[in-house]
C-alpha cells in the first residue's frame, strides 16, 4: 500500500493566517494535515484536520515531528535545523514566507542561521524576523499550491 502524503505543521509559530490557507487546502485536497504544538491550538472540526499536544519544552514538537513524519510528507516550518533534519528524512519543508527549502538550499540556509544566531549573541545583530507581509502570504499560498499540485498528479 503506497501512503498518501501528509502535512505537517510546527504550529506554535505559525502565523494565523497561514494556518487558515492549511484548513482550506487540507479540506480542498482531502490530505492530512497535523498541527503539532506544546500549547492548546484551535483547528477546525475536519477529519483531515489533525493536532498534536506535545509537553512544554525546547524542541519537542520539532522532534515529534521528524520521528513521526515519512518520506514525501510536507513540514510547513520556519525552524530551519527542523527543515534540515525534514529534508535529511526525505521529506520537504516550506517556510511560512513561502521558500520550499530543498538539498539544494538547506545547508547555506542553516549556515546563515548560525551566523545570524552567533551575531546576535554578540551584541552585533538585533532584533527577529520581519513580521509577515501580505506578499509572503502570497508566496506561500503559490508556494502550497504548487507542492499540492506536483504530488497529486505523482500519487
Amino acid at each position: 500500500m503506497i501512503k498518501t502524503t501528509q502535512i505537517w505543521v510546527d504550529a506554535d509559530a505559525c502565523p494565523n493566517l497561514i494556518k487558515e490557507i492549511l484548513f482550506r487546502a487540507a479540506n480542498r485536497t482531502r490530505i492530512t494535515t497535523i498541527f503539532v504544538a506544546n500549547q492548546s491550538i484551535r483547528i477546525p472540526s475536519s477529519s483531515f484536520i489533525k493536532k498534536i499536544l506535545v509537553s512544554p519544552g525546547f524542541d519537542v514538537a520539532d522532534n515529534y515531528i521528524v520521528q513521526h513524519m515519512q518520506e514525501k510528507d510536507l513540514v510547513i516550518t520556519a525552524d530551519i535545523p527542523l527543515a534540515d533534519a525534514v529534508i535529511e528524512k526525505g521529506g520537504s519543508a516550506l517556510n511560512p514566507r513561502g521558500e520550499l527549502y530543498s538539498p539544494a538550499n538547506i545547508k547555506q540556509r542553516l549556515a546563515f542561521r548560525h551566523l545570524n544566531e552567533s551575531l546576535r549573541s554578540s551584541g552585533i545583530l538585533t532584533g527577529g524576523p520581519l513580521q509577515i507581509s501580505k506578499k509572503d502570504i502570497q508566496l506561500f499560498s503559490n508556494a502550497l499550491d504548487r507542492f499540492l499540485s506536483k504530488i497529486s498528479t505523482s500519487e
